[in-house]
């Protein structure tokens, strides 16, 4: 039998308190946030009225499409950008988006500074970080992590935590214990790790938001 929407939030919401439980050392708090690319509004609309406020999208543009009215009906809800940010997007990203997790680099960390300074718009940042060095994933090198991590500060930008998307091929256990490791090194008090097929792993790792799309709203649709 097929499930709703809203019976498959619950069901993760059931699994990460259960995944909470068995960690030893759990984040104060594990949010979150419902990925819906390609997802339509209605879709959306129906986690809304489940509860869910947490939603994480990868485009600029498709999230520009859905969520302004949303945002508008439902102040609570916080919406993530997840995927790359173009510099030429940063203007949209920061009226649209409360949290982008894919700061990655210092020239989007200088457009971001820079749009602050001309409409006061800056939402809360995650770096998002390279663990596997994937040359066709975004994502700061973890070599390169402590200066982009000092850059951020240093243009006194609202950095808040760290993000990773590990190898689908690879065990993600040493890729979230790492990232925790940075965060700590760096008094980076959040994490965004985990998705649809290892979140309960990156709860007992410290995630402090999991992003889980899929096993919500099925599999995704071309758009």
């Amino acid at each position: 039998m097929t499930m709703t929407i809203s019976q498959n939030l619950a069901d993760i919401v059931a699994r990460i308190d259960a995944a909470r439980k068995a960690a030893i050392k759990p984040a104060p708090v594990t949010s979150l946030v419902a990925v819906s690319k390609t997802v339509d509004e209605a879709g959306i609309r129906e986690a809304l009225a489940a509860g869910q406020r947490l939603f994480g999208e990868n485009r600029v543009q498709e999230a520009q499409g859905k969520f302004p009215t949303l945002k508008s009906e439902h102040p609570d809800l916080e919406l993530h950008l997840i995927g790359p940010l173009q510099t030429n997007k940063v203007k949209e990203a920061a009226t649209l988006f409360d949290v982008i997790q894919t700061l990655d680099r210092a020239k989007l960390a200088d457009a971001l500074a820079a749009e602050r300074q001309k409409s006061g718009r800056c939402p809360r940042l995650f770096l998002q970080v390279n663990t596997g060095e994937e040359p066709q994933k975004t994502g700061v090198l973890p070599r390169e992590a402590a200066g982009l991590i000092a850059y951020a500060r240093k243009l006194e930008l609202p950095l808040e935590g760290l993000m990773c998307i590990p190898p689908a091929e690879d065990d993600a256990a040493p890729h979230f214990a790492f990232l925790a490791k940075l965060a700590r090194d760096h008094g980076l008090a959040n994490l965004s790790m985990g998705m649809s097929g290892d979140f309960e792993m990156a709860v007992k790792f410290g995630a402090t938001h999991v992003r889980v799309g899929t096993a919500i709203f099925g599999v995704r649709q071309p758009i």
